[in-house]
């Protein structure tokens, strides 16, 4: 009883820190994902800054393996049998791996990746900027995409009432993801 309110405190802490250090920002007109909203997909974007010089490599590397995203790759490794480990988290950030858990990565420069999820119906992109800034600060991006079904009686694209119920939790999650990235980074 005692460990699970410590873990209850903890997850509360970790949520509530990115309220204060990720915010929401429009999706850059040059990132990977904007081709996703010109399409008519729903995409959000959140950004942070880092006192540190980081590359695209290392920054996917700590995103995909924060303690908090652990947990949802052992929940896709459980329910989907897609299991991935913190190597393949790092060769995916060295663009050694195409495949991480239950993405494929779409597209990729030298400061961004897109993966698509194994569905296609999700992306997940990160970017980073260093806008050569001479304190070295690097502001790190997170968002995703959801693209639309085709409603078969209406023929319209819309998103479906399970994500449309899940979003505030879907925003709250994006930043903590991206907080308990920068986080790691930091150390």
């Amino acid at each position: 009883m005692v460990l699970g309110m410590l873990c209850r405190l903890r997850v509360i802490r970790i949520l509530e820190a990115p309220v204060s250090v990720v915010r929401a920002v429009p999706l850059p007109d040059h990132a990977l994902l904007a081709e996703y909203r010109r399409a008519g997909a729903f995409t959000d974007c959140y950004c942070t800054e880092l006192a540190a010089d980081v590359g695209l490599p290392q920054y996917v590397e700590a995103f995909y393996t924060t303690w908090l995203f652990k947990l949802e790759r052992w929940i896709i490794g459980w329910a989907v049998h897609l299991p991935s480990t913190d190597r393949e988290a790092a060769e995916l950030g060295m663009a050694s791996a195409a495949k991480f858990a239950a993405w494929t990565v779409e597209a990729r420069t030298e400061s961004q990746l897109l993966l698509c999820d194994v569905q296609q119906r999700t992306r997940s992109w990160l970017m980073l900027e260093h806008a050569g800034r001479p304190d070295g600060t690097t502001t790190l991006y997170f968002g995703s995409a959801i693209v639309p079904m085709v409603d078969s009686r209406t023929g319209e694209r819309r998103l479906s009432g399970g994500f449309r119920a899940l979003l505030g939790f879907h925003k709250l999650y994006s930043r903590a993801l991206l907080a308990t990235a920068r986080t790691r980074l930091q150390a």
